[in-house]
């Protein structure tokens, strides 16, 4: 693998903290021919979906007074994981994010 895809690995999580999916998309079109690019857009994906899922879930949970603490840990989560992954994609390696339900696979 190059070192260019190592970076546009990890810069798909680094701009996730700031832009959620458009930047880390953008990306991953530039690049989705490059295997290891393709391994981390799949990852990256599963990431997004999953914690969109658990802060929607958090939404509901608003009436009860819980949603607000639940969603503060959760973008807290997001923000550490995208970081620790992201600095994984720059070694060569695979960050696996907890609590991520692989809904899209590579293959």
């Amino acid at each position: 693998m190059q070192s260019e895809d190592r970076l546009v690995a990890a810069m798909m999580y680094f701009t996730s903290t700031v832009t959620f999916i458009f930047g880390p998309l953008i990306l991953w079109f530039i690049k989705r021919d490059a295997p290891y690019v393709r391994e981390h857009g799949y990852a990256y994906l599963n990431f997004a979906v999953s914690y969109f899922l658990y802060q929607a879930a958090a939404g509901f949970l608003f009436f009860i007074g819980i949603g607000f603490v639940i969603n503060t840990v959760l973008t807290v989560l997001w923000i550490v994981f995208a970081i620790i992954a992201g600095l994984y994609a720059l070694k060569g390696q695979v960050f696996k994010i907890p609590l991520v339900i692989r809904f899209f696979t590579p293959d």
